[in-house]
């Protein structure tokens, strides 16, 4: 279950809205080593929950991390395809919808 990783409110709100009930393999395997800073190296299938598996833990991250000095740029996602960052920004606007992160995309 992705309650299992017992996120911030507004994560786990927008979690189950989502309809997640059940963490993938992929999110199972990497989740946990994310929330603990880990660096990962990921190769799953399309539609595996590699973005989730990512954005999760980073959201988390800003949400319980001590506050910045400055209101910057805070985490950066690079990815090589336009149509990718589009869709990997809506994902996390949705993730992220009940909480006060913000996210842009520059292409």
């Amino acid at each position: 279950m992705l309650t299992q990783f017992k996120f911030e409110k507004g994560l786990q709100k927008a979690i189950e809205r989502l309809g997640y009930s059940q963490a993938t393999p992929v999110q199972e395997k990497t989740i946990p080593l994310s929330l603990e800073k880990k660096d990962l190296l990921v190769c799953a299938k399309t539609g595996s929950g590699k973005t989730a598996a990512y954005l999760l833990p980073i959201l988390q991250h800003l949400l319980t991390a001590p506050a910045a000095s400055n209101t910057g740029t805070l985490a950066l996602i690079l990815v090589p395809t336009r149509e990718l960052a589009r869709q990997v920004h809506k994902y996390s606007q949705t993730l992220a919808q009940h909480t006060p992160l913000t996210a842009g995309v520059i292409t």
